[in-house]
């Protein structure tokens, strides 16, 4: 009944990379813009729109469908068979850590809508040491995925 996904793995678990990959480069840019845009601009200044209109974009155009893309392609992954071992620790360690992700991504939605209706409170340190969550996530995940541990 699988049979067709372990013929599909190695087109999905490329596609998987590929989605990671771009989510990836969203999570760590959009902390970055938001510092930026909380240290750099006046609220409801031509410039304040631009960087409500680059954070949307991004967020909408690139870092919601690598999430999505990387969530299929990562559980056509889960359920090739033979490929997770279930008795090891890190299929656990990469699904507790792409949770927390998928939070840090709704994270930064909920404070991209702060920006849009001029009530972000949070200042750009604030967001600095945010921008260090996915970094932390990404190798534990890595090291998971490759170690095996």
């Amino acid at each position: 009944m699988m049979d067709w996904l372990a013929t599909f793995y190695p087109w999905s678990k490329s596609l998987h990379v590929i989605a990671i990959i771009t989510w990836m480069a969203g999570l760590f840019y959009l902390p970055r813009l938001f510092v930026y845009h909380v240290e750099q601009v006046t609220p409801g200044s031509a410039t304040d729109e631009m960087f409500q209109t680059m954070e949307r974009r991004l967020l909408k155009a690139i870092m919601n469908p690598s999430l999505i893309a990387a969530w299929v392609f990562g559980l056509m992954l889960v359920f090739t068979p033979g490929i997770i071992d279930w008795s090891a620790v890190w299929p656990y360690a990469k699904g507790i850590s792409v949770i927390l992700m998928t939070w840090f991504h709704m994270w930064l939605a909920a404070r991209r809508k702060d920006f849009v209706a001029g009530t972000n409170a949070l200042p750009g340190r604030r967001y600095r040491m945010m921008n260090e969550f996915p970094t932390i996530l990404m190798l534990i995940i890595v090291f998971a995925v490759i170690v095996k541990f």
